[in-house]
């Protein structure tokens, strides 16, 4: 996202990931004076190769600072870290780390690959919390569509070790203590059941197989499958034009999270489509929105 490209290799990443936000970001992005940003850290191994994050801190403060975990979308099978740095650099001007993370994506490896990745940058912060300035015990989770997906599955998903994975660090905790999911496909049954459509599609390549071929992979992959009263609070940000995920799917999650005895809430973007938070009018509003949650959530 945010990169001009050649025409027709533009088009084939269209098609290649139609749960991203494919519209240009508002604004662009300038790292902010006050803010630190280190690049490319390795946080583990997936599949053999490095996975890297970028850290953003404050450049002054005492801290130890509380964080949020940044997971981009892309079908689960494009996009890349750089696509949340604006809201992390933000999130670092009012006393946060943010921390941007890759992952493997379904072309590289199925599920739970992506979702052991995600759980792995969680276990990285905890590990390295006194060496970068973090408070261990506040760290939140934010991502949008696949990623907000991901960023679900760690908000409900904790209390199962056999989804950890092993990507190093196996001594801490993967639990998010709080989940901002803009447009999180969060009913990947209920894609399965519908049996076609673009999502239903990135589903599958996901998960490795179509949805009759294994229907308890896909609701063991579905977030809301695994809500209980140990889920983390959330913040779910979707517009009802949204085509892709359909906002009916956030409403469900926070309807069961709060039948759960979980907080949950929505910022609901009228008429906006899937992707509206990079895109004008809705960058500050869910800018805003999300300051509001993390700092009454982590702070």
């Amino acid at each position: 996202m945010g990169v001009i490209m050649k025409s027709s290799l533009f088009a084939l990443l269209l098609a290649a990931a139609p749960l991203a936000a494919q519209q240009p970001q508002d604004p662009p992005f300038h790292l902010p004076p006050e803010v630190e940003m280190t690049a490319d850290l390795v946080y583990a191994k997936g599949g053999g190769r490095d996975l890297r994050l970028d850290l953003f801190r404050p450049k002054s403060g005492k801290g130890p600072f509380p964080a949020v975990v940044y997971i981009h979308g892309g079908g689960w099978r494009g996009g890349n870290k750089n696509a949340f740095r604006r809201q992390a650099a933000h999130m670092a001007t009012i006393g946060f780390a943010g921390v941007c993370i890759e992952y493997r994506l379904s072309g590289e490896a199925k599920f739970p690959a992506a979702l052991h990745d995600s759980k792995a940058a969680v276990r990285w912060v905890r590990a390295n919390a006194a060496k970068y300035g973090i408070d261990p015990d506040r760290i939140g989770a934010a991502g949008g569509s696949a990623g907000g997906h991901l960023v679900a599955m760690l908000g409900t998903t904790a209390h199962i070790k056999e989804l950890e994975g092993d990507g190093g660090n196996p001594g801490h905790s993967s639990r998010v203590r709080a989940v901002a999911a803009f447009n999180p496909a969060v009913d990947l049954a209920g894609f399965g059941k519908a049996g076609s459509g673009n999502a239903t599609n990135a589903v599958s390549q996901f998960l490795g197989m179509p949805y009759g071929d294994n229907p308890s992979l896909w609701e063991r992959a579905t977030p809301t499958t695994h809500i209980g009263n140990n889920s983390a609070p959330t913040l779910f940000l979707h517009g009802t034009g949204d085509a892709t995920v359909p906002y009916a799917q956030s409403v469900e999650m926070a309807k069961r999270l709060k039948a759960a005895g979980v907080h949950a809430e929505i910022f609901t973007a009228e008429g906006a489509a899937h992707g509206f938070f990079n895109r004008p009018p809705w960058y500050e509003p869910t800018l805003q929105r999300m300051d509001e949650f993390f700092v009454k959530m982590l702070r």
